[in-house]
Formats: C-alpha cells, structure tokens, sequence
C-alpha cells in the first residue's frame, strides 16, 4: 500500500474511533421522554393540539390563545392571552381558552393620551391589545411552556401546570407592569355568555366564567381563584362601558369584562387555580398546592409527567422518531380531564354537588374517537385511571340518567353518531377496570342497547333504536329530530354499523355474566351490517360491486346512491364504511365474494400499488384530503376515525405483510413538526393510533381483547404494564425510514403464525421478538393465522 494511503487510513480510522468515543456515551444515555416531547406538534393544520402546559390529566391547562377556535396555531402572528383551559385535538368550535390573562407595559388612564385609554370600551379587547411574539428561544416541552412577547418592551412569558393549578411567571424589559385578566373573552368562537370577578386583596383575584360548551352544548360555569406573588401597586376593573380605577368587582352578562393590575416589579408569578363545582372549590384548589415557587411546580409536574411517559421506553429511535413518539404518548395522557377538587367534590350530571372518596371524577368524554384506540391504550398503561374513568362514565348513568357519546363537562353534547360508549366500557371491562362494577354496567349497556331516552332527558342515546330493534337497521332520516349537533337517522347506512359492532361487544359481556339468550340475541344483531349492505350498488369507476347503502323508514334503499355519497353516512362514505364488519369477517368475505376480491378491494382503497413505490407521496397526496372534507372519497382517510382500523383488515384477511407496509406508510403522516399530526387529534385517539402502530399491536376488534401485530417501528420497546410482567417488544433490524414486514415472530421465545395476541399473551409472554424483512413475506398466512370473529354466523 502506497504509504499516502497508508497515512490516510490510519487518520480515518482515528477519526472514526474518535467520532464513536464521543458519540458513545451521548446514544448510551436514555432519551429523557420529557424533553422528547415536542408540544408544538398537532398546532397547525387542524391538529388542534395546544403547545402550552399541562399535568397528566389535568384539570387545568395553560396555553396561547391566538386565531384559531382550538386556541393557538403555530402560524399566528399574536397571542391574545394564556388561557387556564383547553382541550386536545377536538374537532369543534366552543373549546376553551377561559380566564385569559396577558401581561403588558404602558400607561393606563383616561383619555387619548394613555397606551391603554379606559374610556374607551375597546381598549380592553383582547384583539386590540393582543402582542406580537417570536418564535426564537420558545420551548414546549411536558409540563413547561416559554415564549417571548416582543411588544410591550419585550416580556417572557414561561407556563407550568400541575393538576388543578396553571403558573405563570412574566419577565418584564421595561416598565411599569401590567396583568391584565380578561374573563369576558376566550378563545375564539368559544363565546363567554356571563361573567364576573373581584379582587380580593392586594394578591389575588376571584371570579367566574359562564360559558357556551362545545359544537352548540349548554352552558357550564368554571370558577377561579388567581394569587400573585408580589402585591399589587394599582388596579382597576372593565365592562362593556369601559374602565375604572380601583373598581374592585365587575359582573355580568355578555360583554368585555376584566381586571388589569400593576406591579413595582419587574418579575411577577401568578397561580390560577379552577373549578367546576363553585368558588370555594377554586379556592381549595389554590390551597392544596401549598406554598411552592415556579421552579417546585415545574419540577414536580416534570417528574409527573416522566413517570407517566417511562411506561413505555423506546431505544434506537432517531431524535425526529423519539419526539413523535413521546408527543403521541402525551397526548394520550392529557384526558380525560380531572374533575374532581382537591376536597373531592365534582358536579354531576344531575347539576348537582357530589364527593369522590378514594377515586377521581374525569369529564371531557370523546367517546366516538377514544372508544378505537386512547381507551384501550389508558387500560394498558394506567389501569388505576382506567378504573376511575369506568366509574365516571357510570356516574354520568346514574347521575344523569343515560350514558353519554360525547360529554362535555356536565352535560351531553350529542355530538357525532352510534353507540360508542358501548365498545368503550366492554373495552374497559375485558381490560378488568369495571371489577366489581360489571353487573351495574352491563345494565346500563343493555338499557342503552333496547332502549330510547325519553323526550325530556338531556340524552339523544340511541335515537335509531326503533327501526334497528324491529327492522335491523337505523332508518335514514336527515330530517330526524335531534337534541343536539347530531343524531343517528340522519345518518342511518354508518348507525346501524356502529350500533352492529357495539351489539356485538356487548355480547361479549353478557356472555361473561351468564347472560346467554341476551348474548345469543346481541351476537346476532353484531351482523346487522348485512341489512344495509346492498349487493347490487356498483362502483363502474372502480369495479366492484357491493356496499353499504342506507335505508328509508319502509325499508326500501335510498336513492339515488352511489358509494362515495355523502347521504346516510357520517363523517365518511360507504368505501370507509365497508370495513367498520372487523367483528364478522366471514360475512364480509362472503358479501365482497371472497378472500381475493377483499384483498384486491383493499389493495385499491389503500392505493397499494403507488404505495410500495413511494409510501410518503401515496399518503399524502392520495390517502391526504381536507381535514374536514369527509365525503366523495374512495380512499383511506387517515384524518378521521371511521376507518382507522382498517389498515389490519389486510391482516383478518391472511395478509399481513400489507397491514404493515400500509402502517408504516401512514406512518409518515406524523412528523417532528407543528403539522405533524393527522387530521384532529381528537382527545388523542390519533397520537393512540401511532403508538400502537410504533409498537406493533393494534386493538382493531372492540371487546375481544385481541392484538393485531404488525412490523414494529424501533429496535427495542419496553411497555410497563402495572401488576403484569413487562413486555419487551424487539425489532432489531427496525428502521421506521422504510417498509418492512414482519419475517418471524416468537413470543416468550416460542414461535408464533399467528396474527393476534391476546391481553393476557401481553401480560404475561415477557418478550415479542420480530425478525424484519425489507420484502413481503408468508408470515402468518396459513389457515388459522387469523383470530375468530366474535360475532360471525354459526
């Protein structure tokens, strides 16, 4: 060898052996999941996240409030306040943003003359005095929020959070110092119908919130206590008629109304606690916290949220991998929401005052969304909660008199359609959270399967039950009348497959309890799909033939119809539709004429063939449509629920190396980015989806406690399961940049051609060990591969 070259591979081979000794110790050392997490994923593009801070399931939440009805979007140019509640990733207007403080410099006074003129009512508009910000230096991590206002001298703004407590801590440039707290605003098209506050003292400030809850709800009230840690030097009060002076107390309906107060420093904290029960509550709240300074309560909610977060640890993931992964996991922690106070009262849905002894009330029940995914991830993860969200629901039964779809502090929206609070509660049972409580369940299920709310009550429930009962399908009636934003006949062709799985999940449960000729009943209404799938509707563009097709009220088929119509099926067409029979794949092979025309059916809805070319470009630009813009569509649409499970309908067919070539192609939907979630987030169902995706097991059949598997994402996870054995889940040769498939499975070492695991396999099997392959294999493709179908005929 030529001794240049000689020389020039000793320096290589120094320098590489360098690069590794310094790389070494910086990949040894474990991702820390709380600085993983990137809040600002999920706020652009309909995600609906919110980048401010947080505890675990918390009550409050502090955050932006800028253009958007979710609150902030990564693009707005300014911010109007920090709100003290939020949502996450719901897709309706009327979210939040209540008791919104901002802080600002400049004089206050009467006149022109005054940066802030409190003679003139709009002075006081939080559009008006809004600030501009940057984005330079702003972190959103788990439990912290920074960010720097640019007006007003220049301030940072830094946010915590622990349960029932928002902290703010303002840095201000220059002086003199102002807080202003707006209760007569919120976020936008979240209108406040009431309001009021006094200040206390010269720390702190009380007051109330009426506000119009969410997609048209009831009114609710939310109350406050927010103490500084600095007295105040001056303040004044707001209405619709303008400011005043030392004004202590303000109420009222509609209209501006708030408080500024000034401060001789240049640094001021404030604590805002909340409550859904009444004042004392707020005040309660803001006692339990203790004395404890900024740093303590970040600290500590820190801590929290890494204990939270340590459930599941991934290793081999990239930085871009590990920050979608531990924002995904967050958001499946942010709710249900705390509802108890500190002194464990809530209030029901009867309006009234009741105690939680020994367990905590949550509210905010996304259950159209969070029945698919979210649910059964909380039962894995946290069954102590999972426990205790059992219980609320059941509340709700008792204290309200029906079981809830969508609820929403302590009413019923009903909003969105079927009957998802059935497939949640069997879900919860089956992962042992109703223990104890399985007979009172099951009752209210049943009430709520056979039955309809009375005209009087809050509950639209199952308002399609009397053509399902007596015909077998939901009739379909635009025209319906409906308690609220929707009800089932208007969508009767998706109702009557949603109320099919739920009564088929259902049986499960009345199986277990002895209740055999209920089972036998409920099993054979889980095949009432069949009385809405028309064998004759042809699709000419693509050719095939058979789908779901709605019903009138005399049992003739609507029409005209064709099956990416947008009549009688909510939030998506009968293409996505097709697929919600995952508890009777035999009937549906049997309708789409076999095993081959399902593959070749799904092969087209997932644009399969473009897919194996260029996964990115196929999910987004053919799967990838508005976020609400749910009709005219054959494809899959991974921006909303309905069809969110049938990537492992490849699988239930004997074809699973498709299920994960079509999984990690959606996969490429969640990125490290403020666009980096998928249609809305929805109570984190969506960021659900991705980590049971990333893990490789998918809970795609309600009720029966099955995994489907599929390739997993990262070389290594470990999945603390309380009071179980942990489970390690091993890829090796994971790389989440490219398609592979699963070549090899061994549970507990022992090899497995099967497509599923059971709960109890997860629980007690220690290890699932894959062997990856960059080509399709013939895994777990042989007769018996895939799981029964809990409610197929015969």
């Amino acid at each position: 060898m030529p001794a240049h070259r000689r020389q020039l591979t000793t320096t290589a081979v120094l320098l590489l052996t360098a690069l590794i000794a310094t790389q070494l110790p910086a990949t040894a050392q474990p991702t820390d999941p709380v600085r993983a997490v990137n809040t600002f994923i999920g706020t652009k593009d309909e995600g609906n996240t919110f980048p401010g801070a947080s505890a675990p399931f918390g009550m409050t939440q502090v955050s932006p409030i800028g253009t958007h009805y979710a609150g902030w979007r990564y693009d707005d140019t300014r911010i109007k306040g920090f709100g003290h509640f939020f949502l996450s990733g719901a897709g309706c207007w009327e979210q939040g943003g209540l008791v919104s403080t901002l802080p600002t410099t400049g004089s206050i006074g009467a006149g022109p003359g005054h940066d802030f003129d409190i003679t003139a009512p709009a002075t006081f508009d939080q559009d008006q005095y809004a600030a501009t910000y940057t984005h330079d230096g702003e972190v959103g991590e788990a439990g912290y929020y920074r960010t720097r206002l640019t007006d007003y001298g220049g301030i940072d703004v830094e946010a915590t959070a622990d349960t029932r407590v928002g902290v703010e801590r303002y840095t201000f440039d220059t002086g003199p110092a102002h807080v202003f707290l707006n209760v007569g605003q919120a976020n936008e098209r979240n209108p406040v119908k009431a309001s009021g506050l006094e200040v206390v003292d010269e720390q702190t400030v009380r007051g109330w919130v009426r506000s119009k809850g969410f997609c048209g709800g009831r009114d609710y009230t939310l109350w406050f206590t927010t103490r500084f840690d600095k007295p105040v030097e001056s303040f004044g009060t707001w209405q619709p008629d303008g400011g005043q002076f030392d004004r202590r107390s303000v109420s009222g309906g509609e209209g501006l109304r708030g408080a500024w107060l000034t401060f001789a420093d240049d640094q001021v904290t404030a604590t805002t606690s909340i409550s859904y029960v009444d004042a004392a509550g707020a005040d309660a709240n803001l006692a339990a916290g203790g004395s404890r300074d900024f740093e303590q309560v970040r600290d500590q909610t820190q801590d929290h949220w890494r204990r939270e977060l340590d459930r599941i640890r991934v290793r081999g993931a990239t930085p871009d991998d590990a920050a979608v992964f531990y924002t995904s996991l967050y958001h499946v922690l942010l709710q249900p929401s705390t509802a108890t106070d500190a002194d464990g009262r809530y209030r029901g849905f009867d309006d009234a005052v009741h105690r939680a002894d020994d367990w905590t009330y949550y509210q905010f029940f996304s259950l159209w969304d969070t029945y698919r995914t979210q649910n059964q991830l909380l039962a894995l993860l946290v069954p102590d909660r999972a426990r205790d969200i059992a219980r609320s629901v059941l509340a709700i039964d008792e204290q309200g008199g029906w079981l809830p779809r969508w609820a929403y502090a302590n009413f019923e929206t009903n909003t969105m359609a079927g009957d998802p609070v059935t497939p949640f509660l069997v879900d919860l049972w089956r992962f042992g959270a109703l223990e104890g409580r399985e007979q009172q369940a099951y009752e209210a299920l049943r009430r709520n399967a056979t039955e309809v709310p009375p005209a009087d009550s809050q509950f639209g429930g199952r308002a399609g039950n009397h053509s399902y009962l007596s015909q077998g399908f939901v009739q379909y009636d635009p025209d319906f009348p409906k308690k609220g934003q929707d009800v089932d006949p208007a969508h009767g062709g998706s109702a009557t497959m949603e109320y099919a799985l739920a009564d088929c999940s259902l049986s499960m449960l009345a199986r277990a309890l002895g209740r055999t000729e209920d089972a036998a009943r409920l099993a054979e209404r889980g095949r009432n799909w069949r009385t809405v799938w028309d064998p004759a509707v042809h699709d000419a563009e693509r050719g095939f033939t058979g789908f779901p097709r709605p019903r009138n009220a005399d049992g003739t088929w609507f029409d005209p119809y064709e099956p990416i119509s947008d009549k009688g099926f909510h939030e998506g067409t009968a293409w996505q539709y097709q697929w919600l029979t995952q508890q009777d794949v035999p009937g549906l092979l049997d309708a789409v004429g076999g095993a081959e025309q399902a593959e070749e059916r799904l092969d087209t809805f997932f644009a399969h063939d473009e897919l194996i070319q260029d996964p990115a470009r196929t999910a987004r630009e053919d799967w990838v449509i508005d976020p609400y813009d749910y009709y005219g569509q054959f494809r899959y649409n991974p921006n909303n629920e309905p069809d969110l499970h049938a990537p492992w309908m490849y699988s239930l067919i004997g074809q699973p190396a498709k299920t994960s070539a079509v999984v990690r192609a959606q996969q490429t939907l969640f990125t490290n980015a403020p666009d980096g979630v998928t249609g809305n987030d929805d109570l984190g169902t969506m960021s659900a989806w991705y980590v049971f995706s990333a893990l490789g097991l998918y809970p795609a059949v309600p009720g029966t406690g099955q995994f489907i598997l599929n390739a997993p994402r990262f070389p290594e996870a470990v999945v603390h399961l309380p009071g179980a054995t942990p489970l390690t889940i091993k890829a090796p040769a994971a790389n989440g940049a490219e398609l592979q498939y699963v070549d090899e499975v061994r549970v507990a070492h022992t090899p497995k051609n099967q497509v599923w695991l059971s709960l109890e396999d997860l629980r007690t099997s220690g290890t699932i060990h894959h062997t990856l392959s960059t080509t399709p294999t013939d895994w777990a493709t042989t007769p018996g591969a895939t799981p029964p179908s809990p409610c197929a005929a015969g």
